[in-house]
């Protein structure tokens, strides 16, 4: 593991470097993004940094400079290639009084690189009873108030799957702890659309442009009933459900596997830093 903080390459990156005043830690005040690295490169940084300040703009982060996040990559990235790793690119409030309100220091600046595992072909998924916010303040954007995932995904290992699918509050399919959704009903690929509340995930807005779908917002039952399923992200590219809570599904289908293979001829198009 490699790891960047406000400028500086840790010599020890386990060593302590966030002071515990910072806001990130004391009340979740951040944002984040995870990028994919092949054979050293990252995979659509662009696309990254771009959600990264959005997110940042829409949780009221100000002073954001994505030049000095991409000097962060560049230094973690240096040295030995990773042949299959990711990014964890980190942006907090910084260093404030204990309580919900900012102080007047800049922003925390974090970019590690480790590596990752390639992700299994299929997996299994649950439903959680716990709605999304399709209207809260937070909706669409990706920050590190993650204990709602945390639960999920431990009620989800529970019962054998790696992955816990929400519903939102109008009833509809909204998004996985970390991933999009998309299914297949008589021929047709489906994926909510972003007003449900939904994360506009880098990998979701790729397989729309190389693959396609329909952009829908449906009860959570009908992609639970669909004739395939498969759940997009950074960290698992284009995988098929096997299983969504007790109901086994065929997979990687038909449709599944020509989506993966739409992915592996184009993931090569954005990689590295300036892509």
């Amino acid at each position: 593991m490699r790891v960047w903080i406000n400028g500086q390459v840790l010599s020890d990156p386990t060593a302590p470097a966030v002071p515990v005043t910072d806001h990130g830690l004391t009340v979740g005040d951040a944002v984040f993004e995870a990028v994919k690295v092949v054979d050293g490169q990252p995979f659509a940084l662009r696309r990254h940094l771009d959600r990264l300040a959005r997110s940042a703009g829409g949780l009221g982060l100000a002073g954001l400079d994505l030049d000095d996040v991409r000097r962060g990559v560049a230094a973690v990235l240096d040295g030995d290639p990773l042949p299959l790793g990711r990014l964890r690119i980190t942006v907090t409030g910084g260093n404030a009084p204990l309580g919900s309100g900012r102080g007047e220091d800049p922003l925390t600046v974090i970019v590690v690189a480790a590596p990752m595992p390639p992700a299994p072909e299929t997996t299994a998924v649950i439903t959680v009873p716990w709605p999304r916010n399709e209207r809260g303040a937070l909706a669409g954007l990706k920050t590190t108030s993650y204990a709602e995932n945390v639960v999920a995904l431990a009620a989800a290992r529970e019962k054998g799957a790696s992955e816990a699918v929400f519903g939102n509050l109008a009833g509809n399919l909204c998004e996985g702890t970390g991933t999009n959704v998309f299914y297949v009903v008589d021929g047709e690929v489906r994926t909510p659309t972003l007003a449900s509340g939904c994360l506009a995930g880098v990998t979701r807005a790729l397989v729309l442009e190389w693959f396609g779908a329909k952009e829908v917002d449906e009860p959570t039952a009908v992609a639970a009933a669909a004739d395939e399923v498969f759940l997009v992200s950074t960290t698992r590219d284009v995988q098929g459900v096997h299983r969504w809570d007790d109901r086994e599904l065929p997979a990687p289908g038909p449709v599944t596997q020509q989506a993966a293979a739409a992915w592996r001829e184009r993931e090569a198009e954005l990689l590295g830093l300036d892509r």
